[in-house]
């Protein structure tokens, strides 16, 4: 099927910014692989203290002969999604030895989970474990010990983490190994209305306590359609998984084997063998600009309009928003999973899941198929299903779907495009995911309310002062100001007005949740308020129109009068629960369209 001719000219877009940058990140991976230490050829000090920690594979490692795995893991068993890793790295090493090769753990890196840190200081780190996350992956790798690395990360700055850091050393092959969603337990759509419910004083702490738990209740990731679900489809169809791993419950026999070949393909991909397919030659301009056609296609989550250009970024390749709203009004939205249906991802899964995604789409045109992935060289192989047949692991076509409420033959979609826009206006230039919003709503003109902290919006909720149409303007939430924290404890509230039939919207420099749902959103302004960005001349009062049709966001002021405003300051100063010691990596963040990261600018592009 002939490529989308928007896709293949937004293709050619990216291409060519990113001539110059990208030339130099293949001379870096060039000049990486050339002058790699060989292990036979390290100082024998240098290895002895690399094998000490193990005494089994010690022969196959002095010899120099077999492949060494890096792993690198997020495990903790703290959060669910990254409790199943625990036994990972030993079950990887026999699988290792069974394809003639060796594997140690190179080093762990951080996993917090915004669902517990959602509303609390710690939120404000979260953002910004995503770059600590990559120095240390970029730590782990640089003992110069490794021929290929395993990256186990599966949740919302994780796996951008793993990505960024581990493309510094892209001359390594790669495989990106995920854990799988933990299975249904309440349904998300009646855990929303119970936080609704409880937004409104109709239930108490106990019940609420009881969806929730009843909701995230086992080891796995969450089961609505997120950031760290939306990370697995990325990896997808980007081709850096085993082919249909994205959605394989823990536990289970197909999940063992998927991790089992992931090791046994890995090895294969070994610099000294005929697949050698270094992270850096696969993750190209074709496979993101894949990425963000399956959000698209997807509704996936709107924190990847920040990860995904700052992943772009460390393989040099510039990505920005217009790429996404273009794109969007080429692909069709083919997915209905919660919050953008009432399905969860085990409910997507069953219904034919990544492999009939990935197949529709290619077959279509819409997602470049000639990559270089993990598992081959084209990512048709990603469009068949992994199954057990006997005791082995093979692939099968998907076959239709299995539920057209939640998957739908990209010839018949839920909409003829995407679920993202680009706002301008003299409010800056913000994004908003419309996927999961009626079409009467993408037009909201209302008075604003403005405050500095989402506890505030809360408190004026609870004293019954936004029961109006109100446009909630939420400033000083930017990667500058406080490290950009998710204002999901919002969405109760701001739902629950618009229950009541006010027109409710909200416009912030913060994030909202990868789960934003049915209250349209204008997120990301940038240049963000602190600074004297435009947010910081909005007043109580002022109309604010946001506009997902025409994509514009402004507030109706008098031109004159908006210049002569005195922008208002960042009320109050950042310090406890660490937040003072990423100081240096709010001064040094760049704008939401450009990565909103500290480590970009160290690049060189």
């Amino acid at each position: 099927m002939t490529l989308h001719p928007e896709i293949a000219a937004v293709t050619d877009r990216v291409i060519e910014r990113s001539k110059a940058s990208r030339a130099a990140y293949l001379d870096l991976i060039g000049r990486a692989r050339d002058s790699h230490i060989e292990r036979p050829a390290m100082g024998c000090a240098n290895a002895a203290h690399a094998y000490a920690g193990t005494e089994e594979d010690r022969p196959a490692l002095t010899s120099g002969k077999a492949m060494n795995i890096g792993i690198v893991t997020s495990y903790n068993d703290m959060l669910s999604a990254h409790a199943p890793y625990y036994r990972y790295p030993e079950q990887m090493k026999v699988w290792a030895r069974e394809a003639g090769a060796t594997a140690q753990v190179a080093g762990g890196v951080p996993a917090m989970c915004d669902g517990v840190t959602q509303g609390y200081p710690g939120m404000e780190l979260s953002l910004f474990s995503r770059d600590t996350i990559a120095l240390s992956t970029a730590i782990a790798l640089s003992h110069g010990v490794f021929e290929g690395a395993a990256l186990l990360g599966i949740c919302d700055k994780i796996v951008p983490g793993l990505l960024m850091g581990a493309l510094r050393f892209g001359h390594l092959p790669m495989v990106l190994i995920p854990s799988g969603p933990m299975p249904s337990g309440l349904p998300n759509k009646e855990k929303a209305a119970v936080r609704e419910a409880f937004a409104e004083g109709k239930v108490g702490r106990e019940a609420l306590l009881e969806a929730e738990i009843g909701a995230y209740h086992s080891k796995g990731t969450c089961t609505f359609y997120g950031t760290a679900n939306s990370n697995q489809m990325m990896m997808e169809v980007m081709g850096l998984h085993m082919p249909g791993a994205a959605f394989v419950n823990p536990g289970t026999k197909l999940r063992q084997e998927l991790t089992r070949a992931a090791v046994h393909r890995l090895a294969a991909n070994g610099w000294h063998g005929d697949s050698y397919r270094p992270l850096g030659l696969c993750v190209d301009e074709k496979a993101i600009v894949n990425a963000a056609i399956g959000l698209l296609a997807t509704g996936g989550s709107t924190n990847h309009l920040l990860h995904l250009p700052a992943i772009a970024a460390c393989a040099g390749i510039v990505l920005d928003w217009e790429d996404f709203d273009r794109l969007s009004k080429a692909v069709p939205l083919i997915t209905r999973v919660y919050p953008n249906g009432s399905a969860d991802v085990n409910g997507f899964e069953a219904a034919g899941g990544m492999p009939f995604v990935i197949r529709e789409l290619v077959s279509a045109g819409l997602l470049h198929g000639d990559l270089l992935t993990v598992a081959g060289d084209s990512l048709a192989d990603y469009g068949r299903k992994p199954v057990i047949e006997g005791d082995a692991l093979t692939w099968v076509d998907p076959g239709p779907s299995g539920d057209e409420s939640i998957l739908r033959a990209a010839s018949a979609p839920f909409a003829p495009e995407g679920g993202f826009r680009i706002l301008t206006g003299n409010l800056g230039r913000a994004c908003i995911k419309v996927s999961a919003v009626e079409q009467d709503r993408w037009m909201i003109e209302a008075p604003a309310r403005v405050f500095h902290d989402q506890a505030s919006v809360q408190a004026a909720f609870q004293a019954g002062e936004l029961d109006r149409d109100v446009v909630v303007v939420v400033r000083f939430q930017g990667p500058r100001a406080n490290g950009m924290p998710e204002l999901h404890k919002l969405t109760p509230p701001l739902g629950v007005l618009q229950n009541r039939g006010f027109r409710v919207a909200l416009v912030t420099d913060g994030r909202m949740s990868g789960a934003s749902g049915k209250v349209p959103c204008a997120i990301h302004c940038s240049p963000e308020a602190l600074g004297e960005g435009p947010l910081s001349r909005v007043r109580d009062g002022d109309v604010i129109r946001l506009d997902a049709v025409t994509g514009e966001l402004f507030a109706r002021v008098d031109p004159a009068e908006w210049a002569a405003r005195t922008p208002v300051s960042m009320p109050s100063e950042i310090d406890g629960m660490g937040r003072e010691l990423f100081g240096l990596f709010r001064q040094n963040a760049n704008e939401a369209e450009r990565g909103a990261s500290p480590l970009l600018t160290g690049m060189g592009w």
